[in-house]
């Protein structure tokens, strides 16, 4: 069955930007509660068997129940959402840096369009980079727990996503959208990005 991953830093490395609180409430109760009602819609679905990664689950969305659909998009986007979090700064890779360039033309043009994107959501849902088919960088916008990779989105592979429902930001910052994003950017970490960007590594695993 599915695992909430380890959270491998103190909950309150990321003050002053994201709180102690807030960071546990939503590893520990938020994430999971994706991953125990994602493990129980497996049994209820008569899935516990097939040993699926979610990315396999993801490829074949439509034949799942929306139960299982959100629960497993949860588990996806949070466990890849907790990897890119680094509080000490570092700075993409040239390769990566090359790339945001030509599809962005310049870093801070990415930043502030990937502001705009993720200040659009409507409700709860997700801001992301992706590397679509043609091998080009785009920025995404997906609602509730759905990912890019769903067989139904289907935007491309996500280098990164940013959660804007308001459970990742509301103890703190209330109703302050922006300034949770802008304090967020500080803390994404470029060196991990820029890995994902040049491996495209799979980043969960079959039930365990």
């Amino acid at each position: 069955m599915f695992i909430l991953p380890e959270f491998k830093k103190p909950y309150n490395a990321f003050e002053p930007f994201i709180d102690e609180a807030t960071m546990k409430i939503h590893h520990q109760l938020h994430h999971g509660g994706y991953v125990n009602k994602l493990n129980q819609a497996i049994v209820d679905e008569n899935l516990s068997d097939k040993n699926l990664s979610l990315e396999e689950i993801f490829a074949k969305i439509n034949e799942f129940s929306p139960n299982l659909r959100n629960n497993a998009g949860g588990h996806y986007n949070h466990s890849l959402f907790w990897t890119i979090l680094n509080e000490e700064k570092n700075q993409p890779s040239k390769e990566f840096l090359l790339a945001v360039e030509k599809s962005f033309e310049s870093f801070e043009n990415f930043e502030e369009l990937f502001k705009k994107a993720a200040l659009s959501v409507f409700g709860s849902g997700w801001a992301w980079l992706v590397l679509d088919n043609n091998n080009e960088l785009k920025i995404t916008t997906t609602k509730n727990q759905d990912n890019p990779l769903m067989s139904d989105v289907h935007q491309g592979y996500p280098l990164f996503g940013v959660d804007v429902w308001e459970h990742a930001y509301y103890l703190r910052y209330q109703n302050k959208r922006g300034e949770y994003l802008d304090n967020l950017w500080k803390l994404l970490d470029w060196k991990i990005i820029s890995e994902r960007f040049q491996k495209q590594t799979p980043l969960s695993v079959p039930f365990k």
